[in-house]
């Protein structure tokens, strides 16, 4: 969920909604200044080539080899627990790659270097962001996780409160992860299409048959295993741009010196103004709140380290993970720096040879590299292996968390044998509705944007939720479910509210760009092959009379959204669970975080599993573990129930 939550946000849907509002078609021109070289657009570098689809289509090709692989290796997907899990056997390298990776979405790809370009590098503060999440990642949730083996982090919550608030959580990731992959595989096939005329539906319809089609046949292994090799591909298509933006530049300085002089290097804002919309401690502050309840809690990123075979391996795939979130940050910001020294005199955007910003950096593209055959096609291959990691791994948890949570509850005769068939059955099924929601984005661009906006905020407080069984012993259902409601009113609230009423430009504050550079004469008109959707708020229309609301609550920072959502979701819990009575429950310490946990960190000496049977009272097997400590790899079996038929101190 990278690009719309962590990345430009707000701020790029809007813009891209102030471009496609625009009356009639923009003209192609000259790029202007160096940009001139860009001349022949409509010709030369308004089509792709033969070798740019070639690597396109061998990345495609060999992201299915993968699936057919692992569908047969290891004598096959056996169980639901191999196809969903990887047999709880996976290494920390590639699990972090396919973390990196699905961090990486395309929207990440286009989006953020024109973020940088717009808003400077600012951005680069997330780095710092990044480290928080990753800290609270590995050392608050995941101990807890990966103790109870569970495989939907909503089962979570029936065994610390009950089935209702499981439901709920279980609905929410659904509704959440279909809207959002219908978006991830529309709007960059889109923002390609426009400008460099790569077939948009054949492009959609592919990455989605390819990623529907490895996911369901090779599971976890194959998510996790096309990951590692289509984050190469992104490095190698982010790298291509920077070393020919580099070369074409006449070196570093060059484009450092420019983004300093045109005020892109404005690292240090700490404005603790919570209205504006990227600063120090919004990005600090905010930031990890948001990150925290996607690589804490969401199923999509927890699914992936608890099938790690050790907790080690699980923590050091987070930690390795964070080096890559670094690396891909740094070729996103640079990019978007050497994108603004290439246009510094010559807007694209504002000149209207492209129609949104999202649209800049395949443009660059086939400015710099379109003499070079195939590159093209591998940063197009680069954005789209950015599709097909982010939606491969919304498919397999979509699939994770209907099989746990809504089958084998209800359902419990079937055979591990039928739940691996309705495991791979449900793959298939997600795969089709995604393909099918990226449809419903070309005719509804607005309003799933809207949508998609909206729903980015339950992580905020279903993060609080997590957040209360964990770490406060003391919050009882009850708690847990008003907190959980309170959450969601304040943040939609504040949400609705800013989709209704967007901030003023001087809370998003834009930095400036010219034309002053561009060159008059244009030689040809360009004409986009499908229509720009409205990607924009709910209304249209302009606003002659704001609210009081609107220039102060309404324009809360986006990144702030999750932040009220977990506090507010926190607070509620906390205050109504210790007047109903939660200090009276007996809670069993293998729900919550205990200093064990953190203690273990500096236990190298001792053996990781036997501290966990001391510490957590499992009922151990006298049959041989060898060093594997993961609870649903080995023979070791939970104790849920206290006194036969009482669980955390309630009957059932």
């Amino acid at each position: 969920m990278a690009g719309f939550l962590g990345g430009a946000g707000r701020g790029r849907m809007r813009t891209s909604a102030a471009a496609a509002e625009e009356p009639g078609v923009p003209s192609r021109g000259e790029a202007g200044g160096r940009a001139g070289r860009s001349s022949g657009m409509a010709t030369a570098t308004g089509r792709f080539g033969v070798w740019d689809y070639v690597v396109f289509g061998a990345m495609l090709l060999i992201s299915a080899v993968i699936g057919v692989y692992y569908a047969f290796a290891g004598g096959g997907q056996k169980t639901s627990k191999d196809f969903l899990m990887g047999g709880r056997s996976m290494s920390a390298l590639p699990v972090a790659l396919s973390l990196t990776a699905s961090f990486m979405s395309a929207v990440t790809v286009l989006g953020t270097p024109a973020e940088v370009y717009r808003f400077g590098a600012v951005f680069c503060v997330f780095a710092v962001t990044y480290l928080l999440v990753v800290l609270a990642s590995a050392e608050l949730f995941l101990p807890v996780f990966y103790r109870l083996g569970i495989t939907s982090t909503y089962e979570y919550l029936e065994l610390r409160f009950n089935k209702y608030l499981r439901l709920c959580g279980t609905f929410l990731f659904i509704i959440q992860t279909i809207l959002y992959t219908g978006i991830v595989i529309y709007a960059p096939a889109l923002a390609l299409n426009q400008v460099t005329g790569f077939d948009l539906w054949g492009a959609v319809v592919a990455t989605g048959v390819v990623c529907t089609f490895y996911c369901t046949l090779g599971g976890l292994k194959a998510v996790v295993w096309t990951d590692v090799f289509q984050v190469g591909i992104m490095v190698a298509g982010f790298s291509s741009v920077i070393i020919r933006s580099v070369v074409v530049q006449g070196g570093i300085q060059r484009i450092l010196n420019d983004s300093y002089d045109g005020g892109r290097l404005n690292f240090w804002d700490f404005n603790p103004n919570p209205l504006q919309r990227h600063t120090f401690w919004t990005i600090i502050i905010g930031g990890t709140f948001t990150w925290t309840g996607i690589y804490g809690v969401n199923q999509a990123q927890v699914q992936r380290y608890i099938a790690c075979k050790t907790r080690f391996q699980a923590k050091l795939s987070l930690y390795i993970n964070l080096v890559g979130l670094w690396a891909i940050l740094t070729c996103a910001v640079f990019s978007g720096l050497a994108l603004y020294s290439i246009y510094k005199d010559c807007d694209p955007w504002t000149a209207k040879k492209v129609s949104a910003p999202d649209q800049l950096m395949p443009y660059l593209v086939l400015d710099i590299l379109r003499d070079f055959p195939g590159v093209p096609g591998l940063f197009v291959a680069s954005a789209y292996s950015g599709t097909l990691s982010t939606v491969s791994s919304s498919i397999n948890a979509l699939a994770a968390v209907t099989v746990e949570d809504l089958i084998k509850p209800y359902f419990k005769s079937l055979s591990e044998q039928k739940l691996s068939w309705t495991s791979k059955g449900m793959s298939l099924f997600y795969g089709g509705l995604c393909i099918a929601m990226a449809a419903l984005a070309s005719l509804m661009g607005g309003l799933l944007q809207a949508a998609l906006s909206i729903f980015g905020m339950v992580g905020g407080p279903l993060l609080g939720l997590f957040s209360l069984g964990i770490l406060c012993p003391f919050t009882n259902p009850l708690g847990a479910f008003i907190g959980l409601l309170s959450g969601f009113v304040a943040s939609l609230w504040v949400g609705i509210g800013a989709q209704i009423y967007p901030p003023l430009p001087e809370r998003t504050m834009p930095l400036n760009l010219t034309t002053i550079g561009c060159e008059t004469e244009t030689l040809g008109n360009w004409t986009a092959t499908t229509a720009m959707p409205v990607l924009t708020t709910l209304s249209h229309a302009p606003v002659t009379e704001r609210p009081v609301l609107a220039d102060h609550w309404y324009s809360l920072s986006y990144l702030y959204f999750s932040t009220l959502g977990t506090l507010v979701t926190i607070a509620v819990g906390i205050i109504v669970s210790l007047l109903s009575g939660g200090r009276k429950q007996n809670i069993d310490r293998k729900f919550l975080l205990t200093k064990e946990d953190f203690l273990s960190n500096f236990a190298f000496s001792k053996p990781e599993k036997k501290e966990k049977v001391e510490v957590l009272n499992w009922k151990v097997h006298n049959l041989a573990d060898e060093g594997i400590d993961n609870p649903a790899f080995n023979h070791i079996e939970m104790n849920f129930t206290d006194n036969k038929e009482k669980v955390n101190g309630i009957h059932i």
